[in-house]
């Protein structure tokens, strides 16, 4: 079993499903715009990007009841530095959409540092919206000395805007975390350029090797103090240290007098990757990985992540999966993975895109209903999120978005073409309220009237009347050229869970991008959805 898929809110399922030091990687990218909106583009008909979006990954945060919530779980955790710093920054900045991101964060910060093996590593990815409150809540959390790195990922190149009053905006800052001194940390060596051997800090030496010159001086003034060749600084080095080095010929000197030791240089292993990253690119329009998720990160990006603090077989957890670039990453890797994600259509969506990637993966999702009493439970719990559960089922596109509010009587659109040229849909329209009736079917009629759409699909959580299904008959047959279907059909969700799906005309569309098949790296086992 490679992994499992939760579908959930992450602060519930680190709470319930995920024990004490289980996980070696935390890698999250939580969203903070308070105008953005993050969307999975699925194909249209014609297989480009369709204008409809699925606005499945909104950025909602909003002072409320449960950042209030947030805000008492971490005064009450026991960890009063986080608290304390807490209660700071709501002094300062009050109960507005930035405090009530943090007090969430805060909260979920202090579970993962739960789960954390004592070896582990946490990779935090933001943007200066809120990078300088989120370093200071992880240094509350896992202590100032633990913080590791802030990286540098330029994501973008330069580009040039008359409007722009500032500098370009064109990298994304992550911050590094372990858990103790004792983390894991496999260094990245980058293939090393032509011209580095005339660089001005390599010196070949009287035993013909490389060496790098480097700095003597400790940085931030944190080694011993004492005179060394006319200069008084804190050094890297004891005096002792300093008089053996000297003795082995590794010390030299500058113009002005200022020490250099001399480090090896393996011309074959290349130079240490450093906290600025720039050989790895955003995605864009011709990617063959992207799959329209606006934020979607670089699988190589991820694999780098990864590959730095983990061994094959360890634990990477995805707090905020998205798209599930992490744990795509970690299933190439051979890595063990948690994904998690508060919509269904993501989970749905990232399973799809594992099984494309890896056909013979096997991993495990949960939360999503794959029996009537899940489909129940998820109906009674959020009512929109059913509605969205049950689109995705039939393999439909939410109407308007996906978004919350009067709808016209249409939950999805399944776009088909009768004739193999013009595109036509059918409404689907989901009901998961304990009675349904006959009425319901007359409006769903009487959309298709409106719409002029040749077809309608209800889905419903309970069983139709008898009035219903004869009210649907009654709307007759649609006559595709080659075959006749019913023009209106009910599926219950039961018969959607044994596998039944509503009989479309030839010609229906894939309603989401397809992810590239990944080059098998280590044998991998079936999938299963379970």
């Amino acid at each position: 079993m490679s992994g499992t898929l939760y579908f959930g809110d992450n602060l519930d399922v680190l709470r319930e499903h995920v024990a004490d030091e289980s996980v070696d990687l935390i890698y999250l990218d939580p969203p903070f715009n308070s105008k953005a909106t993050y969307a999975i583009l699925f194909r249209s008909p014609d297989g480009s990007k369709s204008s409809s979006q699925i606005k499945a990954f909104e950025d909602t945060w909003s002072w409320n009841d449960s950042s209030e919530q947030a805000f008492d779980d971490v005064m009450g955790a026991g960890r009063t530095d986080v608290a304390n710093l807490l209660r700071s920054m709501r002094q300062f900045l009050g109960d507005n959409d930035m405090m009530a991101y943090l007090a969430m964060m805060s909260v979920r910060c202090l579970e993962m540092h739960r789960v954390l093996k004592g070896t582990g590593s946490l990779y935090l990815h933001c943007d200066p919206t809120a990078s300088h409150y989120l370093k200071l809540i992880l240094d509350a959390v896992f202590g100032v000395k633990q913080f590791r790195n802030e990286i540098v990922w330029r994501r973008a190149r330069g580009h040039y805007d008359r409007k722009l009053a500032k500098f370009g905006a064109i990298h994304d800052t992550i911050l590094y975390y372990s858990k103790s001194d004792a983390r894991r940390f496999n260094p990245t060596l980058l293939e090393r350029e032509g011209n580095a051997p005339a660089t001005h800090d390599l010196y070949v030496h009287t035993d013909g090797k490389l060496y790098r010159k480097d700095n003597c001086r400790a940085p931030g003034n944190r080694g011993p103090l004492y005179d060394w060749n006319g200069h008084s600084f804190h050094w890297r080095f004891s005096p002792e240290e300093r008089d053996r080095l000297i003795a082995e010929g590794r010390i030299v000197y500058t113009r002005n007098g200022m020490p250099r030791v001399l480090r090896p240089v393996d011309r074959a292993r290349g130079t240490p990757l450093q906290d600025i990253w720039t050989d790895i690119d955003a995605l864009n329009a011709g990617s063959a990985e992207i799959l329209g998720y606006p934020t979607q990160k670089p699988v190589a990006l991820l694999e780098r992540i990864i590959a730095s603090s983990t061994a094959p077989g360890d634990v990477v957890l995805d707090p905020f999966c998205g798209c599930g670039t992490a744990v795509h990453a970690a299933q190439a890797l051979r890595r063990q993975w948690i994904g998690i994600d508060v919509t269904p259509l993501a989970v749905n969506l990232i399973a799809r895109r594992l099984g494309e990637a890896f056909p013979a993966v096997l991993f495990n999702v949960r939360g999503i209903p794959r029996d009537m009493d899940g489909a129940r439970e998820l109906a009674l719990r959020d009512k929109h999120l059913f509605q969205l559960w049950c689109v995705d089922l039939v393999d439909a596109q939410p109407y308007r978005d996906g978004r919350k509010g009067a709808d016209g009587g249409i939950d999805g659109l399944i776009y088909f073409k009768p004739d193999g040229g013009a595109t036509r849909a059918v409404i689907v329209s989901v009901k998961g309220g304990a009675h349904v009736g006959v009425g319901q079917i007359k409006d769903l009629h009487a959309t298709l009237i409106r719409t002029q759409e040749p077809m309608g699909l209800f889905v419903t959580l309970t069983p139709p009347t008898r009035p219903m299904e004869r009210e649907a008959a009654a709307a007759g047959l649609y006559d595709a050229g080659h075959h006749r279907v019913p023009r209106i059909q009910i599926l219950t969700v039961e018969q959607l869970l044994r596998g039944l799906r509503p009989k479309i005309p030839f010609g229906h569309t894939m309603s989401y991008k397809r992810t590239a098949r990944e080059r098998d790296r280590a044998a991998q086992p079936r999938l299963d959805l379970d």
